[in-house]
């Protein structure tokens, strides 16, 4: 694995942007753009990514993005990458769709599916904050059980979409997750991604401190906990071969991993939750992990 010493120097995110203290969002953006390099072409619906970009006339980001409506990501993607098909730049510049979970796994999930049936050559990344954190934080397809936000004010009932599987069964050559409390992972994945040829899909879950009622300095406490729970683990699947991540290896044994209510109850989010829906959760983490070890054996 790269270590932080080994990491670009230079900054594609321009200092001074309008996202909130702690958001992890903007270290998932930073730290991707470090591995993908100037020769990028980034588009992004309507989302909270629109808001660190600026308004209309400025981009605090090197290199060049397009805003596109919340719906039409991977369509997006597809002309871009078509037109640079055309002009034989293909490739040597890399193109990369940038969604929250509102715009990948409920409003942008079609153009996403069409692109990758396609098989357009792309990355979309997916930073999962579970709901429409920039419109004031409404429930998504990615809200996990038991979450307050505006519209499930007694929590939400119901498991999260689970779009790596979803992209998995499109035969997406290289399918993974991540977080941004695990930067160096995260930058290898995508320097990764980069380098195969054909769509390629990154689910990143992002702690949102306004969103998740946590202070911003935990944003990579939170993060590291739903690691370290097994709620979030992460893993790679290339040419639908499974391989756990490092940082999440241990946790194949139960006895390494923290017990969820340290993940819980340091959220305001989950603060009226029920003691049914935490021993849910431990019997959904309990069964994920059966799972991963049966696709590890394979």
């Amino acid at each position: 694995m790269v270590n932080v010493l080994e990491l670009p120097e230079e900054e594609f995110i321009y200092p001074g942007t309008r996202a909130c203290a702690g958001c992890s969002m903007a270290l998932i953006y930073r730290i991707a753009l470090k591995a993908l390099g100037k020769n990028t072409i980034i588009t992004v619906p309507a989302s909270c990514l629109t808001v660190l970009h600026g308004m209309q006339g400025f981009c605090t980001t090197k290199v060049s993005v397009l805003h596109t409506p919340f719906a039409t990501t991977g369509a997006s993607a597809s002309g871009i990458v078509a037109s640079l098909e055309e002009k034989g730049l293909d490739k040597d510049i890399n193109v990369v769709a940038f969604a929250g979970d509102g715009g990948t796994v409920d409003i942008g999930i079609q153009s996403l599916s069409g692109a990758v049936e396609r098989g357009t050559n792309f990355i979309f990344a997916c930073y999962d904050n579970e709901a429409y954190m920039n419109t004031g934080v409404q429930r998504s397809g990615s809200t996990p059980p038991g979450a307050f936000s505006t519209t499930t004010p007694d929590g939400k009932t119901g498991y999260k979409k689970n779009m790596p599987k979803i992209l998995e069964a499109h035969g997406t050559p290289y399918v993974a997750t991540a977080i941004s409390s695990y930067p160096l992972d995260l930058y290898e994945k995508f320097s990764k991604a980069k380098n195969i040829y054909g769509p390629k899909y990154i689910h990143i879950l992002a702690p949102c401190p306004p969103g998740w009622g946590y202070e911003p300095k935990d944003s990579i406490k939170i993060g590291r906990l739903a690691v370290q729970t097994g709620f979030w683990p992460l893993y790679e699947v290339i040419e639908g071969n499974f391989q756990l991540s490092k940082d999440s290896k241990r946790f194949l044994d139960p006895s390494k991993r923290k017990p969820i209510e340290e993940y819980l109850t340091i959220q305001k989010r989950f603060r009226n939750i029920s003691e049914e829906i935490i021993v849910n959760y431990r019997e959904y983490i309990d069964n994920l992990w059966e799972e991963i070890k049966k696709r590890i054996k394979e």
